[in-house]
């Protein structure tokens, strides 16, 4: 009995170290099938590299960079790899490219003026002194009728005496003509009135408002001397007013006449203006590169005053079922626009895209993406920096076409900040100039580490926008006389 026991208790042990053994066995095998790392990079800076793990010069764990996956053969150049735990660890998030309606309205910014249609600008029609000011500031408001200034005026003292001596003659058209030309001088039908019943000439005539509204430019006071050019004020209504508002170029074709406006202003955050777009003025301003437009809207309360600024949305047709992305997955730079795709298991890959329409929160896609496939919306940059080193479009045509010379130099003083370095370097042939020192800016695609103060090296730079920029180099045992080329 006791020898079965045994023998029971020996085939127990032996099957449970054999069922071990072969799930620890798997374990090398799946180890030596996972691919490591070729080098690990810092987050914020994806130049400092390193060949072990460790932290940045910002204290942050280095992240693993893996050779192109071989799951997807078709990925192409640029695809870079990363393990579930460092795109966890990176907090990135992807989205699918879909089909959608967006919304085309157009956000910008206006500023409240009067309504042109409505403004008057009030101009004496002889010369004279201003004997009294009814109105003594701007933005004082008047209502039809009021009086406005007293004017004293030989030639106005003229027209009575001749209107009252007609009246003694008592021929009608003459009486007719002599109160017309009273009347071609802005005297009003009161005053008129007053002198045909009186028959006493007034050394001053008073003048009154044609119109509600509020004073503006008031440019005279009293015992001022006026002419017919003189510009004495303005009466502005604000029961309408205009806001001219700002399109930007691309958009300018999306605007057009009867459209409805809302408005809010910062005075008055929680109120709603309802307006209608009223005209589009017919040139570009040449300086900022926008179409002036003309909104109007209802200001019965006199709420809105001139000079106010306005967020405004000009509320356009939206676009049917186009393919779009969230507008956080988008990178711009000055020569493309790119998006980094997620081509699963751990893949990404930046590709070229062409945008179309932009709304509050998505980006047309015209092309470079298909319906379906994911993109990035979070932690992007980073991938598209890595992807970008080894991508198709990591040599452009453009920086091709730019100035480029071959030197050599010594360098001085390394700026880490600006990712540049102070150059004392030899002369340049072929543009016949001279040896200088001067400051150089490193390719994105260059590290900083590589260089130090005091080495001579030879490189190869090109002139962008006015920046010298180094784009090759090697190192040099000494340095040289020769001249650049």
């Amino acid at each position: 009995m006791k020898t079965i026991i045994i023998l029971l208790i020996t085939l127990g042990v032996g099957i449970a170290i054999g069922f071990t053994f072969n799930q620890s066995s798997t374990v090398p095998d799946d180890q030596s099938a996972e691919k490591k790392p070729l080098y690990w990079v810092a987050p914020m800076d994806s130049n400092y590299r390193r060949d072990q793990p460790g932290k940045s010069p910002m204290g942050m764990d280095l992240i693993p960079v893996y050779e192109e996956g071989a799951s997807n053969a078709d990925t192409g150049p640029g695809t870079i790899t990363i393990s579930s735990a460092v795109v966890n660890n990176l907090g990135v998030v992807s989205e699918p490219v879909t089909l959608r309606n967006l919304s085309q309205d157009i956000h910008t910014v206006g500023y409240v003026q009067y309504d042109e249609n409505q403004l008057i600008h009030i101009h004496p029609r002889v010369e004279g002194w201003i004997e009294k000011l009814h109105v003594k500031a701007a933005g004082d408001p008047v209502k039809k009728g009021q009086a406005l200034y007293e004017l004293y005026s030989p030639e106005l003292v003229n027209a009575q005496q001749e209107y009252i001596a007609e009246l003694s003659r008592g021929k009608k058209g003459i009486i007719e003509a002599a109160k017309e030309r009273l009347r071609a001088l802005q005297m009003s039908e009161r005053f008129i009135n007053g002198l045909t019943a009186k028959r006493k000439v007034s050394q001053t005539v008073t003048f009154y408002a044609p119109q509600n509204g509020v004073i503006d430019n008031l440019n005279i006071r009293e015992g001022f001397y006026v002419q017919p050019g003189t510009t004495m004020m303005s009466i502005g209504a604000l029961d309408q007013v205009w806001v001219e508002a700002e399109i930007f170029e691309r958009q300018a074709n999306r605007v057009s006449v009867g459209q409805s406006v809302s408005m809010h202003l910062d005075f008055l955050p929680s109120r709603e203006w309802q307006g209608k777009v009223d005209y589009i003025y017919p040139s570009l301003d040449p300086k900022t590169r926008t179409l002036r437009a003309r909104l109007k809207f209802q200001n019965q309360d006199l709420a809105l005053k001139p000079n106010m600024f306005a967020q405004v949305s000009i509320h356009t047709q939206d676009l049917q079922s186009v393919l779009a992305i969230p507008k956080s997955a988008l990178i711009r730079t000055s020569h493309q626009n790119r998006v980094v795709l997620d081509i699963g298991h751990g893949q990404f890959k930046s590709v070229e895209v062409i945008i179309g329409a932009i709304s509050q929160d998505y980006i047309e896609i015209l092309k470079g993406l298909s319906e379906g496939e994911k993109v990035v919306t979070r932690a992007q940059f980073l991938l598209d920096s890595e992807s970008s080193k080894q991508s198709d479009f990591k040599r452009m045509s453009h920086p091709l076409t730019l100035p480029n010379a071959s030197v050599m130099g010594t360098i001085n003083t390394i700026n880490t900040n600006e990712r540049s370095l102070n150059i004392s370097r030899g002369p340049i042939e072929k543009w016949n100039r001279g040896p200088a020192t001067m400051d150089f800016a490193l390719s994105p695609e260059l590290s900083l580490n590589s260089f130090s103060e005091g080495m001579h090296i030879e490189f190869t730079f090109v002139i962008d926008e006015g920046s010298f920029i180094i784009q090759e180099w090697r190192p040099m045992t000494q340095p040289s006389e020769d001249g650049g080329h």
